[in-house]
């Protein structure tokens, strides 16, 4: 799994295979998924690798913060492999993934004290000026706390949308809200960031 994760040696059949010459993390998606509901834990693990980034991703922009972020995710994996026998293949696991990851965001927001809230970074250009990249700086850290000041549903729909890319019913089947609601949210959402950046603009 990721950083500070309980990982297990491989299971018996897995490190057989891999000595043979099938190696776990070349097997397709829906193979491992089988795998790791029949309780092989190097299966999931691959499966947690491959979409490690994108989920982390998600959970900074829910949480804010980056070590808040990262507990998120380690128990959302943790959420994930108890319930992995749940998975049933009406959705993409990484739809499925990605709705274990809100659902344990969700759940620590309701309880968390305020933090300060990770910056959203954006790749600086190459020939930026000092001011122009104190302005660009400055910009971010605007957006970011525009970001956290939306409230979770609208948050969460916008990251799903504008961070991750999703489509609306991908994100609706994330989030347990119909498609009109998810469209409804990500406007709010879109429109309330556009008012507190007005002066960035």
């Amino acid at each position: 799994m990721s950083q500070g994760a309980d990982v297990h040696a491989p299971a018996p059949r897995a490190a057989a295979e891999e000595r043979a010459g099938t190696p776990t993390g070349e097997l397709d998606e829906l193979t491992l998924v089988v795998r790791a509901q029949e309780g092989d834990v190097h299966a999931f693990e691959v499966l947690a690798r491959r979409h490690q980034e994108a989920l982390f991703r998600l959970a900074l922009r829910v949480m804010g913060d980056r070590g808040e972020a990262e507990d998120a995710l380690q128990e959302a994996l943790l959420d994930a492999w108890r319930r992995i026998g749940r998975f049933r293949g009406d959705s993409a696991f990484s739809t499925w993934m990605y709705r274990v990851v809100t659902n344990r965001c969700l759940g620590m927001l309701r309880r968390r004290r305020p933090l300060p809230v990770e910056t959203i970074e954006t790749p600086a250009p190459a020939q930026d000026s000092p001011e122009r990249a104190a302005e660009r700086d400055a910009g971010m850290a605007a957006l970011t706390r525009a970001v956290q000041g939306l409230p979770d549903d609208l948050r969460v729909c916008w990251a799903l949308r504008e961070i991750e890319g999703l489509g609306y019913a991908e994100i609706s089947a994330i989030t347990g809200a119909g498609e009109d609601a998810v469209r409804g949210r990500i406007h709010r959402a879109r429109t309330r960031l556009a008012e507190e950046m007005r002066a960035w603009r």
